[in-house]
């Protein structure tokens, strides 16, 4: 550094004069005052002190100032800060000197990068290249770090190049450091890459797969297409397995929206598959990169146990009966209170003789069809309503309420299980509606959507189907649906002060799923077709019920989680129901899961006890990172390990195919009173780098006026007067 050192002062002439005035007048009379006293030492050294005083005082009235200049003697720097983050490589960059077609935006700076481009700048600057990413442990853009860095790591910052997408997502907002820029006279240019718009593209968003497949049972894989064409166009969506098996399906890809559709798959071999999705490219479409989607399955055996408990066998539950016990995916059990009886049972091996006693004989099943019961001494007991109710809420098991014509379902209200209905009943009318003529289920639009619902392969033909099944000439004494209940299915005229009466409807509680069927007719569903739609509702309904229970599970474990199909950034709820080593369930116990991201990132997440009576733990997880997700869950009383995985659906924060933010840019540019500049035009960025003026030197000002150290000289200097007055005899 170089310095030069310089006293002002900040008082106009008329201020000066006066002061000149002052120190002559006192220096006038100091000279009378010291010829009376004969010029006597004492006298003169009191006079002295006396102009000294008055001298420093008109000095201070000027307000003089110390000034220290300093000036650097090294180069001002130039930091070019280039965006190398994920959204770089969307190629959107198009030229007249790019006669192929759009390239990427990491190729479009790639000039930027090269110290040759900036030789120009070498005798004045020293510039600095810098790319800049991701933020630490995201995938995510951090534009604000980067220019604090800057300002923070280079003394003599003369101006910052900023050349980037603009796509800011993590971290600060990037305005705050340009505002620190300018506070210190730097300004920003910013070069901004990629289009502003968002070029020709088709693109697979997602590809919805369930966790899990059942070997020779129907699965459904949803997928999403994004586009922004300007006009409708049909497609042949294409979808590999890893076995080697192909299916196509016509979609319609509509224009400047997303489309959905699914395929139908269905495995025949149990194992672990990849399923591949692709659409094809289309003419008008620049970007060709995003049109192909893979996601992981695991195709298992299915052996499902449901408890079917009924008072007398009407011809629901005859029907019924029949499609579980023929469905070889499920093992049945049948237990009937009927009247007259001496004994609660049945005839075949399906049948049970008695409720099954314990929490290790009921958390066996999956699946509880509660037909025309209730809780009396001949039927269920206040005690088996309570492990009814647990079992949905802390094993994760699924519950279907069929009420009958009888009312017996009424008396449950006054049980445990009167929480679980997804519906409010009228106790007045236990008995329910009938009429001579038939009356049909109307899908709602979340019924149109569902998987329970589905009895045809396109959205259209379900809706057919469901208009055209016969009718039931029974319902339920259904007032309304509960709040944050699910209504599939309303009745197609019957309504009150609530609206249409709920006929079908679904809710979750606890771990589990609850299932209201508001009719006994679904068995005439058969009538001309047999069990085409008959058996593939129920099955529908017993595999989507032990779904979420049958996603991991070991000899002493279960493991399953909330949501099924995470996304990213979304809170997953895991739960777990632990066994000790005699079969009982675990009420007290260090549960622990090892959770292992695709990068090798891992996490421990440990288990708290949500029900110490069915050995149910829980935890929460948050993935930052789509895909496969390992799971290891162990027990430190049992040591038993059990080993899942999950897959994280969704994109990380920073993905390709958006349009380049080139407002974000602007702002930085304008705060910090800089310049933007297109890419074409990136040379401009160096002529008005060089026309910048030089930096000002640094200045350190010392206010002598006001410096308390002067301050105590002068009063120091006064006290010393007045003592000298006293020693000569003058006061």
């Amino acid at each position: 550094m170089n310095s030069t050192n310089t006293l002002i002062f900040q008082t106009g002439p008329f201020i000066i004069a006066l002061s000149v005035l002052s120190v002559i007048a006192t220096l006038t009379f100091s000279l009378i005052t010291c010829r009376r006293s004969g010029w006597r030492r004492s006298m003169v050294l009191l006079e002295l002190l006396r102009l000294g005083v008055v001298a420093l005082a008109a000095l201070l009235f000027n307000q003089p100032e110390w000034i220290e200049e300093f000036r650097p003697k090294d180069k001002p720097v130039v930091v070019v800060l280039w965006d190398d983050s994920v959204s770089m490589q969307t190629r959107d960059v198009i030229s007249a000197d790019l006669p192929n077609g759009p390239v990427k935006r990491s190729d479009g700076v790639l000039p930027l990068t090269e110290p040759e481009y900036w030789d120009s700048l070498a005798e004045r600057y020293e510039v600095v290249l810098t790319p800049f990413s991701s933020a630490e442990g995201e995938s995510a853009s951090d534009l604000h770090s980067p220019l604090a860095d800057a300002l923070s790591q280079h003394s003599q910052l003369r101006a910052v190049v900023l050349a980037s997408d603009g796509d800011w997502n993590a971290g600060k907002p990037p305005v705050d450091a340009a505002t620190r820029l300018r506070l210190r006279d730097i300004p920003v240019f910013a070069i901004p890459v990629g289009s502003p718009t968002r070029l020709p593209d088709v693109e697979l968003v997602s590809v919805d797969a369930p966790t899990f497949g059942v070997a020779g049972k129907p699965l459904q894989v949803p997928i999403t297409i994004d586009s922004s064409l300007p006009r409708d166009f049909a497609a042949t969506a294409q979808l590999k397995t890893s076995s080697g098996e192909t299916i196509e399906k016509q979609v319609r890809v509509e224009a400047m929206s997303r489309s959905t559709n699914s395929f139908i798959w269905i495995p025949a071999q149990t194992g672990d598959y990849t399923l591949t999705v692709s659409i094809p490219t289309h003419a008008e479409e620049l970007i060709l990169t995003n049109n192909e989607r893979s996601v992981p399955i695991a195709v298992r055996e299915e052996k499902l146990r449901v408890l079917v408990v009924e008072s007398y066998p009407r011809w629901e539950y005859r029907y019924l009966r029949n499609a579980l016990s023929r469905d070889p995916g499920v093992q049945v059990s049948c237990l009937l209170f009927q009247p007259g009886l001496s004994k609660p049972g049945g005839g075949n091996a399906d049948y049970i003789k008695d409720f099954p006693e314990g929490l290790d004989q009921l958390s066996t099943y999956d699946v509880v069809f509660l037909g025309d019961v209730g809780c009396s001494a001949e039927q269920l007991t206040a005690e088996q309503c309570r492990l009814l109710k647990g079992l949905v809420e802390h094993q994760a098991s699924g519950l279907v309420l069929m009420p009958g014509w009888q009312g017996r379902q009424i008396s449950l209200l006054d049980t445990e299980l009167a929480i679980l209905y997804p519906v409010q009943l009228d106790p007045s009318q236990p008995e329910g509606w009938g009429s001579r003529t038939p009356s049909h289920f109307e899908l709602t639009e979340a019924g149109r959507r569902s998987l329970l619902t589905k009895l045809a392969d396109t959205r259209d033909e379900n809706v057919e189907v469901w208009v055209n099944l016969p009718g039931f000439q029974w319902y339920a004494p259904v007032l309304k649906a509960r709040a944050g209940s699910e209504v599939l299915c309303v009745h197609e005229s019957a309504s009150n002060q609530y609206g249409r009466l709920p006929m079908l409807a679904t809710r979750t509680f606890g771990a589990g799923k609850v299932l209201f069927m508001g009719t006994d007719g679904a068995w005439r569903w058969r009538k001309g077709v047999e069990d085409k739609y008959h058996y593939r509702f129920w099955g529908q309904v017993v595999r989507w019920m032990a779904y979420q229970r049958n996603m991991a599970r070991g000899e002493s474990m279960r493991l399953y989680y909330a949501p099924d199909q995470p996304q990213l950034n979304q809170t997953l709820t895991i739960n777990a129901n632990v066994m000790d080593n005699s079969g009982e369930p675990l009420a007290e116990g260090e549960v622990v899961a090892r959770i292992t991201a695709p990068s090798g990132k891992a996490q421990t997440v440990r288990f708290q006890s949500a029900g110490q009576e069915w050995g149910a733990f829980s935890g929460r997880f948050t993935s930052n990172e789509p895909g496969k997700h390992a799971v290891t869950l162990s027990v430190k009383q049992t040591g038993a390990l059990l080993e899942t995985s999950f897959y994280v659906q969704g994109e990380l924060s920073e993905k390709t195919g958006q349009p380049a933010r080139v407002e974000v840019l602007d702002e930085i540019a304008r705060v910090s009173r800089g310049n933007t500049i297109t890419i074409d035009r990136a040379d401009e960025a160096i002529r008005q780098l060089s026309s910048l003026a030089e930096p000002p030197p640094t200045l350190r000002r010392l206010q002598l006026w006001s410096s308390p150290l002067v301050a105590t000289g002068m009063v120091t200097m006064l006290g010393v007067f007045w003592v000298l007055r006293k020693a000569v005899g003058l006061l």
